[in-house]
């Protein structure tokens, strides 16, 4: 055998062991990979169609709350995911290496203070005292204290339970505790099947806003994919809201609830994907400012330099 013989089959064998290493790396790059909460992005792009024909494949990982699934996302083990806004600003504030391109919002009707039907509560003012139940670091945490500025009740003057709801819904029908500040479709679980009552809610109080936050990495090496994702999230929200009935029947399915606690939910939450604007961007920050000042969000936070406004920009307000 010449050398030259010999050097074309070396390079022969070379090519071969490379083809699955460049093949792999190929399919990592026509993937993106999307962390989900329990009927969530998951169910609604499925549900209303628009994953269908995709240029790209999807490898979903399936996450209990949106702390783990922040924690991932800092980890860069998934390349994007969606939680709400507070829960994202307080691990963006503590250096994560992450950004929000895109938003959902809700009516404030959908964070609520519940009672027991049979509690003696029958206003905020009544709340003195009493021992409330609530998720630290997020949305009702923070709804919870505007509720409770709103009134005017110092926040010494209320226990505070911080409790998962997993077990602050136990805790509260039990009666460890008196009041419960949560969020759908908890609420209407509890309003459909235990008889609880809506004490107050956080409508004018708060953003009520959930992010699509990506890791930086994914920012950089994956925006088509990103951009186009982005896009059809927001075709699967307008989707929803015109079909609420539909979807609430099929995600009461995928998670194992009743249908009925989802149709009040989804019709309490009425959300909706919407641009990341300037007046977003003031109106996060002005409720992160309040969040970091009640101990809510860690750190300080500048609300543009967390966002990436270009993903939204062709959005309908």
């Amino acid at each position: 055998m010449t050398f030259a013989t010999t050097r074309r089959a070396l390079l022969g064998t070379a090519t071969l062991l490379a083809t699955p290493a460049i093949a792999r790396a190929q399919a990592a790059q026509r993937t993106l990979r999307v962390g989900n909460q329990r009927g969530g992005l998951r169910s609604l792009l499925e549900i209303s169609g628009v994953a269908r024909d995709l240029p790209y494949r999807i490898e979903w990982s399936e996450f209990p709350a949106a702390q783990p699934l922040l924690e991932a996302l800092n980890a860069n083990a998934v390349d994007l995911g969606s939680m709400g806004d507070l829960n994202f600003f307080s691990v963006y504030s503590s250096g994560a290496p992450i950004k929000a391109i895109a938003a959902t919002r809700s009516d404030g009707a959908s964070q609520n203070i519940i009672v027991r039907g049979d509690s003696p509560i029958r206003s905020v003012a009544d709340l003195r005292g009493k021992r409330i139940a609530a998720a630290r670091g997020g949305w009702t945490h923070y709804s919870m204290l505007a509720i409770l500025q709103k009134a005017g009740i110092p926040f010494s003057e209320v226990r505070f339970a911080w409790l998962l709801p997993a077990e602050a819904g136990l805790a509260f029908r039990s009666g460890e505790v008196d009041a419960w500040s949560v969020w759908e479709p908890y609420t209407s679980l509890q309003v459909l099947e235990f008889g609880a009552r809506v004490l107050t809610d956080a409508r004018g109080l708060t953003p009520s806003a959930s992010v699509l936050a990506v890791h930086n990495t994914a920012l950089t090496e994956r925006r088509d994919q990103l951009l186009d994702f982005v896009q059809r999230n927001a075709r699967g929200w307008a989707w929803a809201q015109h079909n609420l009935a539909e979807y609430a029947r099929s995600t009461a399915q995928i998670i194992r609830q009743p249908v009925p606690v989802i149709e009040r939910a989804y019709q309490v939450n009425q959300t909706r994907a919407v641009r990341i604007d300037e007046a977003l961007v003031q109106e996060f920050q002005q409720a992160v400012d309040q969040a970091h000042a009640w101990g809510v969000v860690p750190q300080r936070v500048r609300v543009a330099d967390a966002v990436d406004q270009s993903f939204t920009r062709d959005l309908g307000a």
